[in-house]
């Protein structure tokens, strides 16, 4: 045997052109996928080469990688050759030589990085493509690294064994570990008595939890198959399982979710163990079976697709044949809780999509079918109820649902357009009516409403053409509807009274016709014809002017400030037509008389730090004179002795930019004094704590409401949340929320108590790293 020694620098030491082949390249790998020497590389302290039998041993210090060539970039020509040039007297454009091509060729090859192994020794069978290594293994891949004290690799399938091994994915937070560890593929792994956390740890860092097991395989599509399993806290096993399944990928996977476990007076103990279904990389599924002690079992359903950023949908539906809701209104549910529903069968269906067609069309569907009107309000928490239902529907799609308590539900489709000035609608309206007492007439639907909107400009001329065009047919079950046509056409110009003025004049016409249906028993007090039309002109003319001033600051955060004043004065005129025939749907069917002047100034403040500009906040201030004499809104011709309109106030100011407050008032001028103000107020710190305070009085209306909400770290991972609806009209809390909430590393437990006027329920959700949905406990 003979043996020949390579030693270069202490870092480094590179194989000869004749040893790199026989060292780390087999000739039928090479054959299939055309690899050449250049894609192998290794550094170590000292390399010693044995030729029989042929092998390598390494020591100190080594590195080796397995790089991948990068398909080179298409070829273009310098300059492209256009019949622009030969008309311009342009030179042409040289032509790209073969050997310019070659040279670029040759300069252009990329290689990236595909496998790298690390090691204090190492020996590679050449005969076997295997290489043993020992002393601070790590084998690093695309997606996971291998930590390791000794292992046997197999180059060609990248797979081998190891002993009191570590593996961490990269992008999942994954980390497990085991006395011996097989990698069978890419990311799969077979485990002898080892643990996994879907969470990152230092290496030499307890888990907080973990899932323990005697034999474990790590499968391509993202799950951990633990037989013998045990869930530890702090490396003590709280929990067993003889065969357990974990998601160790934060990508979409079918499998059991958490269950979620809650208990209320009405309902008693109720359990519920989802299931998600991934069933292609765009849509899912999840089922949702929840068992209530005292009134059956409640399936559901969750379906969801994303084909693109503006094309997504998601639908749910959940149905309960419910044993407590007999429709005996003597028994202990129903004068407890004061619901007045008797039906047995239980629903509630639930959706939003999103849809981008191309072309600029867009659509909106809008889905919430209730079987009752209490259901909203008894089924309000956990993962199927209103409150979280609300929140992720309006996370996503940036729309909720209406308010969980009215009784008349809105289903729409719409569907829009825009281009060059002008606008496309079209909307479909279906009510889901829930009224205890449905009497006639029925609420009105939209089967269905187009409408048709423009400004363009008239050629050579600073005057404007602008039109409102809308269709809609009105259904009801029982009552009056009708097919509703009104279009309003108007010129729009601003008028050149002087370059220090700002004035515009708008002159229109609106014909408003229908035809008039009876739909079901109809109504017996209809006395309108089978036909009806309104016709009315208005005219509106607003002349102000812009006054600004900047005030330099010698700060060294802002720069400068300025003060933006725009005084004004408008006047509108609308016809004085009887209304008095006509079928009265929307504000669309009564258009009252305007005679008045509105006068007001608008002042807008903005603050500079350098080139950057921030809103400051808004103080605007206007009223109006009515010199109508027969204006009381309800068209019976009573004469009106108080032409002064509230004095309205809108002020908003942002001090800093986690600070807001915006406050609306209205004065009555004839001694009522303020009849409403609206206070909305924000602070959000740099740590994360946020304020809110809301206060809303509105006088004749019996309105007077605070919401206030307090999020604020503790100590340490301790955070509370206090959320408060107080009506003070009412001397009564409409809601309660709050929350105890501690967020460890891996891990986080949330304690919250929810109470209404109905209600008060005790939740404790348990949350762990990167495991789906939380285990939810709800009392």
């Amino acid at each position: 045997m003979t043996s020949s020694s390579v030693k270069g620098s202490v870092r480094r030491a590179v194989f000869t052109a004749l040893a790199i082949p026989s060292l780390l390249l087999a000739p039928a790998i090479l054959l299939a996928e055309g690899v050449s020497t250049a894609e192998w590389d290794i550094s170590a302290d000292r390399i010693i080469r044995y030729e029989d039998p042929s092998s390598i041993v390494a020591e100190g210090n080594i590195v080796l990688e397995k790089r991948v060539k990068l398909p080179p970039k298409t070829l273009k020509p310098k300059e492209k050759v256009t019949d622009w040039s030969t008309l311009l007297g342009e030179p042409a454009p040289k032509a790209v030589t073969a050997g310019e091509i070659d040279e670029q060729v040759k300069g252009g090859e990329q290689y990236e990085t595909a496998l790298r192994i690390e090691a204090d020794w190492l020996t590679y069978d050449v005969d076997a493509k295997t290489i043993k290594a020992k002393g601070n293994v790590k084998v690093i891949g695309k997606d996971d690294t291998l930590l390791a004290d000794e292992g046997v690799i197999r180059l060609e399938t990248e797979t081998g064994t190891f002993t009191e091994a570590v593996i961490k994915r990269k992008e999942d937070d994954l980390h497990l570990e085991g006395k011996a560890v097989e990698k069978t593929g890419l990311n799969t792994y077979h485990i002898a008595d080892g643990w996994v956390i879907t969470c990152d740890i230092e290496d030499d860092e307890k888990p907080p939890w973990s899932f323990s097991a005697a034999d474990t395989t790590v499968k391509q599509d993202g799950y951990a198959i633990l037989k013998h399993a045990k869930f530890n806290i702090k490396g003590v096993p709280v929990m067993y399982s003889p065969y357990l399944v974990v998601p160790v990928k934060e990508t979409r996977q079918s499998g059991l979710l958490l269950p979620e476990i809650s208990s209320s007076n009405a309902g008693g103990f109720s359990i519920g163990i989802p299931f998600f279904w991934a069933i292609n990389e765009y849509t899912d599924m999840t089922f949702i079976p929840e068992f209530f002690e005292d009134r059956g079992l409640m399936s559901g359903v969750e379906f969801r697709y994303t084909l693109a950023q503006d094309s997504k949908g998601e639908i749910i539906g959940n149905y309960l044949n419910d044993d407590l809701s007999d429709g005996d209104f003597t028994s202990d549910y129903y004068t407890d809780t004061g619901y007045t529903h008797d039906n047995s069968d239980r629903y509630w269906i639930r959706g939003k999509a999103d849809h981008g067609f191309g072309d600029g069309w867009n659509s909106r569907l809008d889905i919430d079918i209730v079987s009752d009107r209490d259901y909203l309000t008894e089924f309000k928490s956990g993962y199927t109820g209103f409150d979280d239902s609300d929140k992720r529907f309006l996370d996503t799609y940036g729309r909720g649902f209406e308010n969980r308590t009215d009784d008349t539900r809105e289903n729409t489709l719409k569907f829009q357009k825009s281009w060059d000035g002008m606008s496309l609608q079209g909307n479909f309206l279906v009510i889901n009516d829930v009224r205890e007492e449905k009497d006639d007439p029925t609420p009105l639907w939209k089967l269905p409403e187009i409408k048709f909107a423009g400004l363009v400009p008239i050629t050579n001329t600073i005057t404007s053409f602008k039109w409102d065009a809308d269709y809609v047919n009105y259904y009801r079950e029982d009552g009056v509807g009708a097919h509703r046509f009104d279009i309003r056409p108007a010129i729009s110009t601003p008028i050149p009274l002087s370059q220090y003025l700002e004035s515009r004049a708008e002159l229109g016409v609106r014909n408003t016709f229908y035809v008039i249906e009876e739909y079901g028993d109809g109504d017996p007090d209809n006395d309108y014809g089978s036909t009806e039309n309104r016709l009315l002109a208005d005219f509106e003319m607003e002349i102000g002017s812009t006054l600004l001033r900047e005030f330099p600051l010698s700060g060294e955060t802002y720069s400068a400030f300025d003060h933006q004043v725009y005084p004004y004065i408008k006047y509108n005129y609308v016809t004085d037509v009887n209304q008095d025939d006509l079928p009265d749907f929307d504000d669309v069917d009564r258009v009252l008389e305007e005679n008045k002047i509105t006068y007001g100034v608008d002042n807008f403040f903005h603050i500079y730090s350098g080139a950057k500009e921030r809103e400051l906040g808004y103080l605007k201030i206007f009223q109006s004179y009515d010199f109508t004499d027969t204006n009381d809104g309800n068209f019976a011709n009573e004469v009106v002795d108080e032409p002064f309109s509230d004095v309205t106030l809108r002020l908003a100011f942002r001090p800093t930019t986690r600070t807001y407050l915006k406050y609306e008032t209205d004065y009555n001028v004839y001694g009522d004094g303020f009849v409403r103000h609206s206070v909305e107020s924000s602070y959000i710190n740099r740590r994360g704590d946020f304020f809110s305070l809301d206060y809303s009085y509105l006088e004749g209306e019996d309105v007077e409401q605070l919401n206030g909400t307090i999020n604020a770290k503790l100590f340490y991972n301790w955070y509370a949340e206090i959320e408060v609806e107080q009506s003070l009209a009412e001397d009564e809390t409409n809601e309660a929320n709050v929350s105890l909430l501690y967020l460890a590393k891996c891990w986080g437990i949330e304690f919250q108590t929810k109470y209404t006027p109905e209600d008060t329920r005790f939740m404790v959700t348990f949350s762990l790293a990167n495991l789906g949905n939380p285990f939810r406990v709800d009392m």
